[in-house]
Order: C-alpha cells, then structure tokens, then sequence
C-alpha cells in the first residue's frame, strides 16, 4: 500500500501536540510509542489497521501513514487527525 504524507504545523511546545495526539490514539484503542521528537502508532479502524509513525521538526509534526485500508484514502485520515490536534 503507498503511504500517505503530511504536515501538521502547530505552535507552542511539541510535547503539548503529541499530548493530543497520543490521547487520540488511545481514545480509539490504539497505541503511541515515542518521545518528543519521533514516535509510531497504531489504531484499528471499523476493524482495519491504521499505522504510522511522527517526526517533530521544528514546528512541524511531520505524519507518515505507512499502512490503511485501501478504501480509506489519505486525505481523510489527514482532515481527521489535523481537526483533533489543532
């Protein structure tokens, strides 16, 4: 499957975005391994797998999507994650 890519610019610390993120992750089950500056995850979604991993770079959270269900396609995980961190 091809990966998706994405950019997430954020302000303040970047322990404050991953805070949000990791409790996204775990509010659907999943799991967020890292620290402040590269982690991975996982999440299952309606009974699919979504993996990936972050990478913090400056104040950008950079996302690879490196695993999906076919017929989810990346811009929706993107809107998706984009609206619970922000």
């Amino acid at each position: 499957m091809a990966s998706c890519n994405f950019s997430v610019p954020f302000s303040g610390p970047s322990v404050d975005i991953l805070d949000k993120a990791h409790e996204t992750i775990k509010s659907q089950n999943g799991t967020f391994t890292g620290d402040e500056n590269t982690g991975h995850f996982d999440v299952s979604v309606f009974g699919n797998t979504v993996k990936g991993s972050y990478s913090v770079n400056g104040q950008i959270l950079e996302i690879e999507i490196t695993e999906k269900p076919f017929l989810v396609p990346c811009s929706m995980i993107e809107s998706f994650l984009v609206n619970k961190l922000n």
